[in-house]
């Protein structure tokens, strides 16, 4: 069976793709802000609330600097339409504070914002291929900012896990 590439789009359809994921970050990013503080108050460990404060102010810059893309090319965010990171979020991860094993409410916290650091860094990996193709300079560099503190965000939550679970093992 042949297999068929399709041609790349035009740089007005790249402009739409662009716009379209850079929303559904942007409000991503916006709802998680909102609810930083109700996971910050889920956490039990010392250094997942530290990390989470962390988090927070770095998703605070990430919604800043998307701000500032919006600037640059011209655009305003537009209204949600779909909000897959909400989906995620809603209702604080599912998570429960009367939980009896504060352990499972902390890994739990740990998976899903890693799982929400994974799809940002899949989306501002794409954005900023997109970028490159419109020559988006100035735009590409701030979304290499955002992508650089999600891949942080997300060893952080790993290496926060990995003391939690095997405190022994450094």
């Amino acid at each position: 069976m042949a297999t068929h590439t399709p041609n790349p789009p035009n740089d007005a359809f790249l402009k739409q793709i662009f716009l379209h994921h850079l929303t559904r970050i942007y409000n991503g990013k916006r709802f998680l802000q909102q609810r930083t503080d109700e996971l910050l108050k889920l956490a039990s460990f010392k250094a997942l609330q530290l990390a989470i404060g962390e988090f927070g102010g770095d998703v605070k810059k990430q919604i800043e600097r998307m701000e500032d893309v919006y600037k640059l090319i011209g655009e305003t965010p537009s209204a949600e339409i779909c909000n897959p990171i909400k989906s995620i979020i809603k209702d604080e991860f599912c998570l429960d504070d009367d939980q009896n094993v504060p352990l499972l409410n902390d890994l739990d916290l740990m998976l899903y914002i890693q799982v929400l650091e994974h799809i940002n860094i899949t989306s501002y990996r794409m954005l900023i291929m997109i970028a490159k193709m419109l020559k988006y300079t100035e735009v590409k560099q701030l979304l290499v900012e955002n992508f650089d503190e999600s891949a942080d965000n997300d060893q952080l939550f790993t290496l926060i896990a990995r003391e939690y679970i095997t405190p022994d093992q450094k």
